[in-house]
């Protein structure tokens, strides 16, 4: 792609950031230095990936951590790998003990929804296949940063602030007095520019790199969090994290306008891309601010949603094989039930047929997709004592409902919402890029590419363009920007429309791309405390 020979109706705010050498996108400028930094060590792109997720865990806190979940994308000597690096549910969690509590369904606070980490695991995976330096040096400068103190950055100590309030229903409950002990002071978040020090983090971070992660599922971090689960009424167990492995797999993809568009298979939701984009492939978008445009856009991400939340799940229980979701033919019979008023969504019958996101990219054409989180605003709440390992609420993609694919068993994976994307053209690689933000994921994924293939949109462009988002039902956010026409015609075809309060809640995303002359192009999202730094 030739930038400069492309124009856009929305300003960067921050112009276009290029490196000859290599490039590291984070949400957090210090998260960045730290790749960089590992990238200058001698280090090369996975290095740098594993140093900004590690230094992420602490500078970002409430969007992910040790205890979270990750997925990457690997671009390496002209193949994409893809690492799956979620857990699945502790064999002691099932869906008739739920019920004899009285549950409907999974709660988002507690350790009902805690699943089996798989950061530290796929950390130590990824550096073994592809890291040139060791893990532990991949993990020092977090470690550094955790015990030396950090200034939290303004977006997240909003998030932070946010999330305290939240969790003040539960400050009297044993199984969350670390939490407000570690993030806390005395029931206080922390400020913008305030320095706060993760010391439990720091030694945490420190075993993970020395031990490569063994420490954590077989040595005492493993002891600790079983010790604790036990003392509160927790269902994870020892064993739960000696049997776990993060899984290879092949990454799944479909051609959109001559672009090859790459996400990770099951138990994440990146297959809602993908049939997405295969639907507006048979639609007339005739730009970013066209209300019929917009309106075409949002009930083609409803149908495919509509189809991932009915069919998507762990692959060893999924009733139909991805490939019968991407058929371009049902693609094709999908865009036909498109109307000109907004519809409730409904899956069809295919058998015919709190996140971050990070990118790096170095000198040898190595480029990483990565993806990291703990779900839910500091995800389940539980901090292990002693260690700074906040448990993930992963959980939550479960259903009590029998009939639901993602229905609740042990030792399933749980549906995921945290995906990262791959861009290429003609088996190229053109780079990684990502949204991160729930359910906006795929809707962020869908939009920004769109901005870059049909609109002629730069990175930063694709990235700062206005966004919409598709909330359930006929429900739907517009983010400042849009025109009021935008607004009268969406309402006009029965969409319920409001504006966005939050612009953290329309995703922040990354994107790292490879000119024909090797250099790399980068772009951060202005939603976010987000960094591009080139070398």
């Amino acid at each position: 792609m030739n930038y400069d020979a492309l124009e856009s109706r929305y300003p960067s705010r921050r112009g276009l950031v290029y490196g000859k050498k290599g490039m590291v996108c984070t949400s957090q400028p210090q998260a960045a230095q730290a790749g960089l930094d590992i990238l200058k060590k001698g280090g090369n792109a996975v290095d740098a990936a594993l140093a900004a997720a590690a230094c992420l865990t602490v500078v970002e806190p409430c969007s992910n951590g040790i205890g979270g979940d990750c997925f990457a994308l690997v671009w390496k000597d002209g193949r994409l790998y893809g690492l799956n690096g979620s857990g699945p549910s502790p064999a002691l969690l099932k869906a008739d003990r739920l019920w004899q509590a009285g549950l409907t369904e999974i709660p988002e606070k507690g350790w009902i929804p805690v699943t089996v980490p798989g950061v530290p695991a796929a950390w130590a995976c990824l550096n073994e296949r592809f890291g040139a330096l060791s893990l532990r040096e991949d993990l020092q400068p977090a470690v550094d940063c955790a015990g030396e103190g950090f200034p939290v950055t303004p977006v997240i100590a909003h998030a932070w602030r946010q999330a305290g309030r939240a969790m003040m229903p539960f400050r009297g409950k044993e199984e969350f007095q670390e939490w407000f002990r570690v993030f806390t002071d005395d029931g206080r978040t922390p400020e913008a520019g305030e320095l706060w020090r993760l010391p439990d983090h720091a030694r945490t971070l420190e075993a993970i790199g020395e031990s490569r992660a063994e420490e954590f599922y077989r040595g005492s971090l493993a002891d600790a969090m079983e010790a604790f689960s036990l003392r509160t009424g927790g269902l994870l167990r020892k064993g739960d994290l000696l049997s776990y492995a993060p899984q290879w797999v092949e990454p799944v993809s479909v051609t959109y306008k001559g672009y090859d568009i790459w996400e990770l298979p099951p138990n994440g939701n990146g297959v809602v891309v993908l049939a997405a984009l295969n639907i507006l492939e048979q639609l007339k978008i005739k730009g970013h601010e066209d209300p019929e445009g917009i309106h075409r856009q949002l009930e083609a991400m409803k149908l495919a949603f509509a189809d991932g939340q009915q069919f998507l799940a762990d692959p060893r229980r999924m009733r139909l094989p991805v490939d019968a979701l991407l058929n371009k033919s049902y693609a094709k019979e999908r865009a036909g039930q498109i109307r000109e008023r907004a519809m409730l969504p409904e899956h069809g019958t295919p058998y015919c047929g709190g996140t971050v996101y990070l990118c790096t990219a170095d000198e040898s054409g190595m480029m990483v997709s990565f993806i990291q989180s703990g779900y839910d605003d500091f995800g389940s709440g539980i901090v292990v004592p002693g260690t700074g390992i906040n448990l993930q609420d992963r959980g939550c993609g479960f259903s009590l409902d029998p009939e639901s694919p993602n229905f609740l068993e042990p030792g399933k994976r749980p549906y995921h919402t945290i995906i990262p994307g791959f861009l290429g053209k003609d088996g190229a690689a053109l780079g990684p890029f990502g949204v991160m933000g729930a359910m906006m994921q795929p809707q962020g994924h869908v939009q920004v590419l769109m901005n870059l293939i049909d609109f002629g949109m730069n990175p930063q462009d694709a990235l700062n363009a206005p966004r919409w988002q598709w909330k359930g039902e006929r429900k739907v956010e517009l983010e400042a920007g849009f025109g009021p026409e935008v607004l009268c015609s969406l309402r006009k075809r029965g969409h319920e429309v409001s504006t966005a309060g939050n612009p953290w809640s329309m995703g922040r995303g990354q994107m790292i791309l490879r000119q024909e002359n090797g250099v790399y192009v980068g772009a951060t999202e202005p939603r976010a405390d987000g960094c591009a730094l080139p070398w």
